[in-house]
């Protein structure tokens, strides 16, 4: 069928329509029934398209499998890509009370029963009633995408749902200490190709303290990560919510959380959200906010954001936007904590570049949230490179990242930065005003930077290391850099 007017019901989420339905007549236990459903979404076809599914009673299982065509397209078009996913009985409506589970576009078929699901979906019973399977035509061919959905319902006994377990709140930690972590990492359970114990092991590799589960659109491997986490790994729990609009994460959210992504800017709804992620105890953190694939770039604004990740693994022209945007919004007045994680896939994509090293009070989830909303923060390529930037007045005062000196408009002012695991780096002291003192490293790359100021000439100092420029005069990668310290009173 093609997408038209005609068969097609508006649903509570917006940009959405729902298709004519399939019905399954009850059937002895043991037995297996398919349905195929075929269609072709028009260019411009709305964000999501469910197919409403009539379970009858006795199902053990739900089976979906799908396939789509990729004509070639001319030059500077886009090709098809189509999303999938699941809500159950309790409908589509947005919030999400329905949702059973998201792959995207990362694998052509999945199955939810009772005891188990397929990576990405939650294991459930398969209630009687009118699920739906909810496609999503990220990307449309001028020439249409024809789809192909093929549903099985499988009769029998349903099986008993296990109890899910979730990882502990803390580790072992060190005390008031700096902890570095990465907060952006994908596996099985959305669009990467590692499992959890393989990123878990990574993550210990990489020097890391703390990770945090962020697959798309799903917080279905939450459960998946308990036996993962241990004295030495703390495990936060989140999502990254993928809209057609920009990426955020929801950071560090309450067990078993689940945030919806179907919403795009103008229609005002990602406010309530970001409310629900905070509610849940996380943190909102805008992702990529200047990367270039269709759907990424951050359109929705920072003034729900509690940080935002500047730096998205290798530093690319991308992230350099990103840096010279937040800076310029620091400028402003506008203080949002920067972060750096590696956004990790699969192989080569190497967990921990970057990481952020955070000031926490203890190696648990709510100390490490409250350090990294506070912007006690610096984002480091490595866990080689450590970064100490400090200011002083003649009075007493001191101040680090994160922190206010409270110094006068005219008090002369010290900054000192100590830089280690940075060889061949040079070394940058940012104000408002652009960088005013820069200063190569040793050869050992490790090495103190001082310099001297007042309020006055700078609101606010931030430091950058990096490596040499390979096409001048733009800048060379990044090393690490730090979020603020503030000078004046403010």
């Amino acid at each position: 069928m093609s997408i038209g007017r005609r068969g097609l019901i508006v649903t509570g989420a917006a940009g959405a329509l729902t298709l004519k339905g399939v019905g399954f007549a009850e059937a002895a236990p043991g037995s297996e029934r398919s349905q195929v459903v075929r269609g072709t979404l028009a260019p411009g076809a709305p964000d999501y398209v469910y197919l409403p599914v009539e379970v009858p009673r006795g199902v053990r299982e739900l089976h979906v499998a799908y396939t789509y065509d990729r004509p070639a397209v001319p030059a500077g078009s886009v090709g098809n890509a189509l999303d999938i996913g699941l809500f159950d009985e309790r409908g589509t409506a947005l919030g999400g009370e329905g949702f059973r589970g998201w792959s995207g576009g990362a694998r052509t078929e999945f199955f939810v029963r009772a005891d188990d699901a397929t990576p990405g979906y939650l294991p459930g019973p398969v209630r009687a009633g009118t699920w739906h399977v909810a496609l999503g035509p990220y990307t449309v061919a001028p020439q249409g995408l024809a789809y192909e959905v093929t549903v099985t319902l499988r009769s029998g006994e349903p099986g008993r749902t296990p109890r899910p377990v979730y990882p502990p709140e803390r580790a072992r930690g060190r005390g008031r200490a700096w902890y570095r972590g990465d907060c952006h990492l994908h596996t099985v359970y959305s669009d990467g190709r590692r499992t959890p114990a393989e990123v878990a092991a990574l993550a210990r590799a990489a020097g890391l303290d703390f990770v945090n589960s962020s697959e798309h659109n799903t917080h279905s491997a939450h459960r998946a990560w308990a036996g993962h986490a241990g004295e030495d790994l703390l495990v936060l729990l989140g999502e990254e919510l993928t809209t057609r609009n920009g990426h955020v994460l929801a950071l560090g959210t309450d067990a078993g959380t689940f945030v919806d992504w179907r919403y795009r800017a103008h229609e005002n709804r990602f406010g309530r959200f970001a409310r629900e992620v905070r509610r849940a105890g996380g943190l909102v953190v805008p992702a990529h906010p200047h990367a270039t694939c269709v759907g990424c770039a951050w359109k929705f604004g920072f003034g729900e954001a509690d940080a935002v990740e500047v730096w998205n693994g290798p530093w690319t022209a991308d992230d350099e936007v990103s840096l010279q945007n937040w800076d310029a919004a620091l400028a402003r007045g506008r203080w949002v904590p920067a972060m750096g994680n590696s956004d990790a896939h699969r192989d080569p994509d190497r967990v921990g570049l970057p990481q952020t090293v955070v000031l926490a009070d203890d190696l648990t989830r709510e100390a490490v949230l409250e350090g990294l909303r506070a912007g006690r923060s610096y984002v480091a390529e490595s866990a080689a490179v450590t970064l100490a930037l400090t200011a002083a007045d003649g009075r007493g005062g001191r101040a680090g990242i994160g922190e206010r000196l409270g110094a006068r408009e005219g008090d002369p002012v010290t900054v000192a930065l100590e830089v280690s695991g940075a060889p061949g780096c040079t070394a940058h002291l940012v104000t408002d005003q652009g960088t005013l003192h820069s200063e190569p490293l040793p050869a050992s790359g490790a090495g103190t930077v001082s310099w001297r100021t007042t309020p006055r000439n700078a609101t606010y100092v931030r430091a950058e290391v990096r490596h040499p420029a390979v096409a001048p005069p733009l800048p060379g990668a990044m090393a690490g850099f730090t979020n603020p310290v503030f000078l004046g009173r403010g």
